[in-house]
């Protein structure tokens, strides 16, 4: 039986990219799949980048101007930054190994130096090394449909095809470095872009000009590389959620005087962290401004000041990013509009996202969106629900979870979204190198987030042999 769409490109080579292209190519059911990755190997945020990205309170890059006749081999365009990544060296997954893992494939049994001073021996953590090399053992057997170095400049549909604008950054014309712009047309898009590129910098006001002066005095997690970086620094951290989190756990002993987070709210399961030895919690801050030449204050919410900041860290997470979409679904106030189960494009099935969902059990739900989505390209499976009922869902989300990022979160309801995936998914064709998805088991939560709970353990623990030293001091 012939799919019902032949040819599908997957944009995007990171893990939910490599999931997508691993599943369509199990269907055996496609005429043409591409994947086409702006970045010179696959990895997605798992590459690692010694330079980070340069901090802008607006990091969405330009749209470069589209060339009026293609193909053709024009100047090279500057470097777009945001693809650098926000790895840096110590850095461990922060979900549980076992159940991260894609269903078909465990992680190695490594464990980083840090993680096990830190947490323990058998503490689900995995270094960035064995994660980035996981899923180049995963992604090898399909280099062939890969084009790397590959830019996604437009993806627009004209008639019943789905037209991408590329431009490949590596071309050598006469000796010199080039952009080699061209067009390819599919039926079906697969959007596997993640959302970990564009920082989300809040509005502070003053930030734009005390930037001007002190550039180096402000940070976003995504660039935070090292902390020899904050060694007897005067430091504010802002944000309240897991990056922050990690932020604060790396710096609160080594920064100079105490280490000050400024929320605006917080995740309450982090609050071991927020009460480790040194820390003051803020409010959110309402001015930066520069005092006496180039040092930077900082007044908050309460009216308080700090003045002399050497480092403002922003662990204040992405912003949704897909500018090569025409139309872009991205709304003001940050989710993915009109995609049913944040994966099928309600209006246009031929386009889908896989990896755009929160609190999820990545890589897992990659896995399992990515079959689910190949399953129903290739004309097999479950099948969706009336047009209607997608809307309808799609109004009930907005409801149950509101208008913000947070419509993308899928916990606490694991079971009813997976088994959502499974039923679209169905078995695998007998023609087909499918497999069988797993029910969906309510410990693999547990083993999720058990480098949380193995966290809150350390935190703890910090605090306790603080006080307890504190007392002894306090005796002497």
């Amino acid at each position: 039986m012939a799919p019902r769409y032949a040819d599908v490109a997957v944009i995007g080579g990171g893990p939910s990219g490599i999931s997508a292209i691993k599943a369509l190519s199990e269907e055996k059911a496609f005429t043409k799949i591409r994947l086409f990755e702006r970045r010179e190997k696959l990895g997605g945020t798992w590459l690692y980048d010694k330079s980070p990205e340069p901090f802008s309170t607006n990091s969405e890059q330009p749209r470069p101007e589209l060339p009026t006749k293609l193909p053709r081999t024009a100047h090279a365009l500057p470097e777009n930054v945001t693809s650098r990544t926000g790895l840096y060296a110590s850095l461990d997954s922060n979900v549980g190994s076992e159940v991260m893992a894609f269903t078909y494939k465990p992680f190695p049994s490594d464990e980083s130096s840090t993680s096990i001073r830190r947490l323990g021996r058998g503490n689900f953590t995995k270094p960035w090394e064995v994660v980035a090399h996981y899923l180049e053992e995963i992604a090898d057997p399909y280099t062939h449909l890969v084009s790397l170095n590959t830019h996604v400049e437009r993806v627009e549909k004209k008639g019943s095809k789905w037209v991408l604008t590329l431009r490949r950054t590596d071309h050598v014309f006469k000796g010199q470095k080039k952009d080699y712009w061209w067009e390819e047309a599919f039926d079906a898009v697969i959007v596997a872009t993640g959302h970990y590129s564009v920082p989300n910098v809040p509005f502070i006001s003053g930030l734009d000009e005390v930037i001007k002066v002190r550039p180096d005095a402000f940070e976003h997690s995504k660039a935070y590389r090292s902390s020899d970086d904050y060694v007897d620094k005067k430091v504010v951290v802002v944000g309240g959620n897991v990056s922050a989190s990690d932020i604060v756990s790396e710096l609160h002993s080594i920064v100079s005087g105490p280490l000050y987070l400024s929320q605006r709210g917080s995740n309450e399961v982090l609050q071991a962290a927020w009460n480790l030895p040194n820390v003051v919690i803020k409010p959110q801050i309402s001015k930066i401004t520069s005092s006496r030449g180039s040092r930077v204050k900082i007044t908050f919410a309460d009216d308080t000041e700090i003045d002399g900041v050497d480092k403002v860290h922003f662990a204040t997470g992405y912003r949704l990013s897909y500018p090569f979409l025409t139309p872009d679904p991205v709304t003001a106030n940050g989710r993915l509009a009109g995609f049913y189960q944040h994966v099928f494009n309600i209006s246009d099935p031929s386009l889908a996202v896989v990896g755009q969902v929160k609190a999820a059990i990545s890589f897992r739900v990659y896995e399992y969106q990515a079959v689910a989505v190949a399953r129903f390209l290739a004309g097999r499976g479950g099948g969706l629900p009336s047009r209607r009922e997608q809307d309808n869902w799609e109004v009930q989300r907005l409801q149950y979870k509101g208008p913000t990022s947070l419509f993308h979160e899928v916990k606490p309801d694991f079971s009813e979204y997976f088994a959502f995936l499974r039923e679209v998914a169905g078995p695998p064709a007998d023609e087909s190198d499918g497999y069988e998805l797993p029910e969906w088991q309510d410990e693999w939560a547990v083993k999720g987030f058990a480098v949380l709970e193995a966290k809150h353990a350390w935190w703890t623990k910090l605090k306790q042999e603080h006080d307890k030293n504190e007392k002894i001091k306090a005796k002497l």
